[in-house]
């Protein structure tokens, strides 16, 4: 159950922690490309997964910590999220991505950060090559890291009171681990909220938008589906041993 009772303060939960997800993940995209590969493809992996991680434990309880649209439809479709309230969060959490971005984008300007590659995608996502088979390489990254990352998300779900001490971990790690295993191909967005607010202040980066939007949301209802299956044949089995 949602601590957070009316829908405003929810709403302000999901977009601070996707205005927390798009700030720290793209600034250390940004701080990579600037510095030479300071980071790395670890830290910013890293990066993405801590700051999810740390807003689920900090909104869990009042929104759900969607921070992703593709959770939210999920969430939805499995039947444990209001349908009423899943265009104000997708409208929260695209809103915060756009904020954000012009937040990295204001302090690339007064840092002096001037190269045009990096003040221009602000951490924009991108499939690895260009053209359709790069695009068609992307989508099945978003669309397979997304399911990944739904599959974790819905186990919390299910589990109820008995996931709070972990949830932050297994979803902020799965977050991580998608970066890592799928970011050389699409980026590893798996959430077109993070993608939309890098993607306003490139008009080419926003040609692929697409693939940002379609992946994650294949994923997310795939994942959505398996869940149904699973969930409802462990309640047979529950129910044929009473």
């Amino acid at each position: 159950m949602n601590s957070c009772s009316p829908l405003r303060p929810r709403l302000i939960a999901e977009f601070v922690g996707t205005f927390a997800l798009v700030l720290a993940g793209t600034t250390a995209i940004l701080i990579d490309k600037a510095g030479g590969g300071v980071i790395g493809h670890l830290g910013i992996a890293l990066t993405f997964g801590l700051v999810i991680a740390v807003f689920v434990y900090t909104y869990k309880d009042c929104s759900g910590a969607h921070y992703n649209p593709a959770v939210s439809v999920a969430l939805w479709l499995r039947g444990v999220f209001p349908g009423r309230e899943v265009l104000p969060y997708l409208g929260v959490q695209l809103g915060a991505s756009a904020v954000a971005s012009g937040v990295v984008a204001l302090l690339a300007a007064l840092s002096g950060t001037t190269a045009a590659a990096t003040v221009a995608s602000l951490g924009a996502t991108f499939p690895n090559t260009m053209g359709m088979t790069g695009a068609v390489a992307a989508l099945l990254a978003e669309i397979l890291a997304t399911f990944l990352l739904v599959t974790v998300i819905l186990g919390v779900v299910r589990s109820g009171e008995r996931a709070n001490s972990w949830a932050g971990i297994a979803i902020g790690g799965t977050v991580a681990l998608g970066a890592l295993a799928f970011g050389p191909v699409s980026g590893a967005s798996m959430n077109p909220a993070r993608s939309f607010g890098p993607m306003l202040f490139d008009p080419e980066a926003m040609r692929v938008y697409w693939v940002y939007v379609v992946g994650p949301l294949s994923g997310g209802i795939g994942a959505m589906a398996v869940d149904r299956i699973i969930a409802g044949s462990v309640n047979r089995n529950q129910e044929g041993a009473r």
